[in-house]
């Protein structure tokens, strides 16, 4: 799944842009969720080439502030720009590549950005803030024509380490934003803290609503949530495996409902089972068994907070935004 989305992502590039693009996918079964590097070459004010550069990061591994160091995080970034540079070897000049969450846990001297250095090629890393993540995910749902018709609309982008809300009224052709935060809360997040245990008992389930509940610190009125959209491995993989599917198809998954009575239940029969059970489930993405039963309650209590009875699934995300408009100040 996580490996189709930077091609999809490289050919919305090149429709929008209309500028050539190099496209390469460096290691095999990448899941796109930390491990996606954008390499972007600005000259002046024209992209002239969109690099991207994919490495294996399995789900599965929590990482928290002072597991490591933000010298050991970059280092896996040297990865990047070493593949990266041997894919774009004379084609990008100032290649750049974005990270998430997991990097802003690990930098805790409040720096966004670093150099690292790959086959002689120097790569600037740009951590990407709560707030840019948030308005690209939502940028992302905006500019889809799936949601053309649409003159509110609320993104929930779930991920490892953080989950991002934005929700936003159409007036005069333009989004208003009326509300985006980032979350401190993630499925790696839940699985190295209050929901460690790969079968969680009821008491403990509970107690993670309770949390999730308090961090979410919020309830929206019915009806001002508009359309509530979901991003990201969770929404996907919940598609997929209702239906079963074997293959990824994204022109089945794109636009996919999802009941909020359909996605507790998902919590419900998930929450008992082993990571080895949940592996077995057919249409999981490999790699998610450790998450996709926390990616679900964390959808759960979003959806429980917007008051809306489900949400539509989309297989964008932000790094479509960032390909289309690059990166901007925070």
């Amino acid at each position: 799944v996580g490996a189709i989305q930077p091609l999809v992502a490289a050919c919305l590039a090149y429709r929008l842009l209309g500028e050539r693009i190099t496209a390469s996918i460096a290691g095999a079964g990448a899941v796109g969720a930390v491990g996606v590097a954008l390499l972007v070459l600005r000259a002046g004010a024209h992209l002239d080439g969109v690099g991207l550069s994919v490495r294996d990061e399995r789900a599965g591994s929590t990482v928290r502030a002072g597991e490591a160091t933000g010298v050991d995080h970059f280092d896996s970034f040297r990865a990047d720009a070493e593949g990266a540079s041997r894919a774009w070897r004379g084609h990008l000049r100032e290649p750049r590549t974005a990270c998430r969450m997991v990097a802003r846990t690990l930098r805790t001297d409040g720096d966004r950005s670093a150099s690292v250095e790959g086959d002689g090629v120097r790569v600037a890393v740009f951590v990407l803030s709560g707030e840019q993540e948030a308005e690209l995910g939502f940028l992302a749902v905006a500019e889809d024509p799936l949601f053309a018709d649409d003159d509110c609309l609320s993104i929930i982008d779930p991920g490892g380490q953080s989950t991002e809300l934005v929700t936003a009224v159409k007036l005069e052709g333009k989004w208003e934003v009326r509300f985006r935060k980032s979350f401190p809360i993630g499925t790696l997040g839940l699985r190295g803290t209050v929901l460690s245990s790969e079968s969680p008992s009821p008491p403990e389930i509970l107690n993670a609503v309770i949390v999730l509940d308090d961090l979410i610190g919020m309830e929206f009125r019915p009806g001002a949530a508009g359309r509530a959209v979901v991003l990201g491995a969770s929404g996907t993989n919940l598609v997929t495996i209702r239906d079963r599917m074997t293959e990824w198809d994204a022109a089945k998954v794109h636009g996919a409902w999802l009941d909020f009575e359909e996605v507790s239940k998902a919590v419900g029969w998930m929450m008992p089972m082993t990571d080895l059970q949940r592996s077995l489930i057919i249409g999981i993405e490999p790699g998610r068994e450790k998450t996709i039963h926390l990616g679900s309650l964390i959808l759960e209590r979003f959806l429980w907070s917007l008051h809306v009875l489900g949400v539509t699934v989309s297989v964008r995300g932000w790094r479509h935004a960032l390909l289309a408009h690059g990166l901007r100040p925070s």
